[in-house]
């Protein structure tokens, strides 16, 4: 199965080889995991690499409930499914991406970007929509106390470990995909910013029992950023439309504010009301006023650099919009020739006298009266 269409031949595991066949190889490891479901010898280290693991069952009043907590074991899933997210990449941008940037004609720098914001808008769509979907079933929303109360939150239920884990597969496998891509060096350290960014966020939130406030601050982030991204593809197609980049901007600071306001609430006056306050990492416990402080300061740093390059960004929009106005006024507008009405007289000139053509005089004739 080849993603990429090769009308050129490269030597066996080069570096053109690698870059050119990332998916097919990937795909490969895949199916040597799953083949090894088939056997009962190796059934159990398939399970490994597909399922979550560290499982514990818990009684409850109509049965027993599976959770799961977090271990060493969850590297391998997280592998197993980077090498998942790096085929999810390679279909959309063969089958969907390529075939619509054919049609735009796009330079290298828009080409670039349209990848980008094509490859995030299908991430941030299918993780917004999963994610809402995993905090209306577990009663977060409607219960907001939740995200604090019988803190820690240490076992988790099986789809929000395994959103998690999804989760750090995408944001580590797009580590790769800037050497696979062929990003452009300018590119590169914007974009390492904002994955660092996620990695750290969620990584945090999933280490320090914090997934319930992971969740709906996901949410919020993942919704913007579909916005922003779905605004800067519809002004590929067409430059005119700013709209969409007018909601964005409305909506970016809104939810900052959001953000910080969860955040404040949920760390600084939630926790702090708990009444188990000990530092326990066994136990899972990093309830601690050091901890809290560290965790809010990273928060607030966060948004408020996200925000203060959204205000530089905006500045820069506005001067350049305001520098091509002033342009415009400043050309002063070419002068426009009178335009002479010519009356052309029947006949033909000779001699530059005017002669009919039937041979009578052009004169009017006078009326003699009788």
């Amino acid at each position: 199965m080849a993603f990429r269409r090769r009308t050129k031949s490269y030597p066996l595991f080069s570096q053109e080889f690698v870059i050119h066949n990332h998916a097919d190889i990937g795909f490969c490891l895949v199916l040597c995991v799953l083949i090894g479901l088939m056997f009962e010898v190796t059934a159990k280290t398939a399970f490994l690499f597909i399922l979550p693991q560290y499982n514990v069952s818990m009684p409850t009043a109509d049965g027993e409930t599976v959770h799961y907590h977090y271990g060493l074991k969850d590297l391998v899933t997280v592998l197993f499914y980077i090498f998942i997210a790096i085929i999810l990449h390679a279909v959309v941008q063969e089958y969907i991406l390529d075939k619509i940037s054919k049609r735009l004609h796009l330079s290298k720098v828009k080409h670039s970007k349209f990848n980008e914001s094509g490859q995030l808008v299908v991430f941030h769509l299918s993780s917004v929509i999963w994610c809402f979907y995993v905090v209306v079933t577990e009663g977060y929303l409607t219960n907001p106390r939740s995200l604090w109360e019988d803190y820690p939150h240490v076992y988790l239920p099986f789809q929000v470990k395994f959103f998690y884990l999804c989760q750090l597969a995408y944001w580590l496998h797009a580590l790769p995909e800037l050497y696979f891509q062929k990003v452009r060096k300018e590119e590169i350290p914007r974009q390492l910013q904002y994955i660092c960014l996620y990695l750290i966020h969620i990584a945090g939130a999933y280490l320090l029992n914090l997934s319930r406030l992971g969740l709906i601050l996901l949410l919020l982030q993942y919704s913007t950023e579909f916005l922003f991204h779905t605004a800067r593809l519809c002004h590929f197609a067409d430059e005119n439309n700013e709209k969409l980049f007018n909601a964005w901007a409305a909506v970016f600071g809104v939810t900052r504010l959001f953000i910080l306001t969860l955040a404040v609430l949920a760390i600084g006056f939630g926790l702090a009301r708990v009444e188990n306050q000990a530092f326990d990492p066994e136990k899972g416990n990093f309830n601690t006023l050091l901890c809290r402080l560290c965790v809010l300061l990273l928060v607030c740093a966060a948004q408020a650099w996200l925000m203060w390059r959204f205000i530089h960004s905006q500045l820069r929009h506005w001067r350049e919009y305001w520098s091509e106005q002033n342009a415009k006024r400043r050309v002063p507008a070419a002068p426009r020739l009178a335009a002479r009405l010519i009356k052309r007289e029947s006949g033909y000139h000779e001699n530059g006298v005017v002669k009919a053509e039937n041979g009578t005089s052009t004169r009017t004739k006078k009326l003699k009266s009788p």
